[in-house]
């Protein structure tokens, strides 16, 4: 695709099928009555991966057909965009669960220059009864949307709805990559990172006529939440890591001082503590790799010589503590062995120390071969 093509076609309906001969020449036919209605020179994609008639009736009602390589609702697809030629491409599902007849309610913000993609938000409109199982209704699409707004600001009410319009140059923007169903939140993603600009449109959803739901909830409700995870580390990584690593200084310091923080922290509390910041610690470079391999730039402050150098001087001060200990230790002619709290505060600074040392290589290491 190029952003100097030519348009042949003003819109591309795109239709993934698995298996969808009782409801594909619906489908098709309410596309064509919109393509009529409002006088748009159209085409119709059908993405096949059938072994029942369902190419054959897409055919015989002037939809071209393409199938796929390799199977997956994602994969479907970004292997049929290639083959559209239109402006704005259109995206539903060959089942008939969402009514093509709406269609122009998605197509209209992109053409009056209001939206880039356009989601048709089935909680927005209407939901028939038995359309979508309670778990998918009640749990999971609301939670992994709540997710997606959160991780990504996206403020969007249906982030799964598979009925939607995009710009052909905004596509082109997406650096799309998932095959399955984790496709959907993928383009929802890439258009927050890519700043497009996103309207959701009210849209109804019906049941399934014929066949049963391809949807594994659990399997892909997962695929979805580990994109999102992978691609959000300040959720993954930095706010854990941070939270955890602040728990345990509270606990340290408390148990060090003395302080009352609802109970008075004693050495299980402060060995716990020590193990908490450098857990914490290392859970935070973690998502500084991640940063990094995504593609984000660090802080200009956090370069490998001032990493290396604060590692350095974490590790020494560790290592002076600990000699001072051990010479306090000699010189009571081995009778009386430093405090506990002191070997815990001494190991902690020698393990956060070689941490940061060679984690500041790390870093480096991956911003270089980016």
């Amino acid at each position: 695709m190029s952003d100097s093509l030519d348009y042949e076609v003003d819109v591309s309906v795109i239709i993934p099928t698995l298996n969808e001969q009782e409801t594909i020449g619906t489908c098709i036919q309410k596309v064509k009555e919109v393509f009529r209605k409002y006088g748009i020179r159209g085409e119709i994609i059908v993405s096949d991966s059938s072994t029942d008639r369902t190419p054959e009736i897409a055919r015989a009602l002037g939809a071209i057909v393409v199938k796929p390589d390799k199977r997956g609702y994602g994969y479907a697809y970004r292997f049929t965009f290639k083959h559209s030629r239109g402006k704005y491409i259109v995206m539903g599902d060959g089942d008939d669960t969402y009514d093509f007849l709406e269609m122009y309610k998605l197509l209209e913000p992109l053409m009056m220059g209001e939206a880039d993609l356009v989601i048709g938000s089935r909680f927005k409109g209407r939901i028939e009864k038995g359309a979508m199982p309670w778990l998918h209704k009640w749990i999971g699409n609301p939670v992994l949307t709540r997710f997606l707004n959160m991780f990504f600001k996206a403020g969007i009410s249906d982030a799964h709805s598979g009925f939607r319009a995009i710009r052909r140059d905004a596509l082109e923007k997406l650096d799309l990559r998932a095959d399955g169903m984790e496709f959907a939140s993928e383009m929802i993603v890439e258009a927050c990172k890519k700043g497009l600009r996103i309207k959701e449109v009210p849209v109804n959803y019906y049941r399934r006529r014929k066949n049963e739901s391809k949807l594994r909830s659990f399997h892909d409700g997962w695929r979805h939440m580990k994109f999102m995870l992978l691609n959000a580390p300040n959720w993954l990584f930095m706010y854990p890591g941070a939270a955890i690593f602040l728990i345990g200084v509270v606990l340290v310091s408390s148990a060090l001082f003395r302080i009352n923080i609802g109970y008075l922290p004693g050495m299980h509390s402060m060995i716990a503590g020590s193990l908490l910041i450098v857990t914490g610690y290392q859970i935070i470079f973690f998502g500084l790799f991640a940063k990094i391999r995504s593609g984000s730039n660090l802080p200009r402050i956090l370069t490998l010589e001032k990493g290396a150098l604060v590692g350095a001087l974490l590790f020494i001060s560790g290592l002076i503590y600990a000699l001072t200990l051990i010479i306090q230790w000699i010189m009571s002619g081995f009778q009386q062995l430093p405090s506990l709290e002191h070997d815990i505060i001494t190991f902690t600074l020698i393990s956060l120390g070689l941490e940061t040392y060679f984690s500041a290589f790390m870093l480096s290491f991956l911003a270089e071969t980016q």
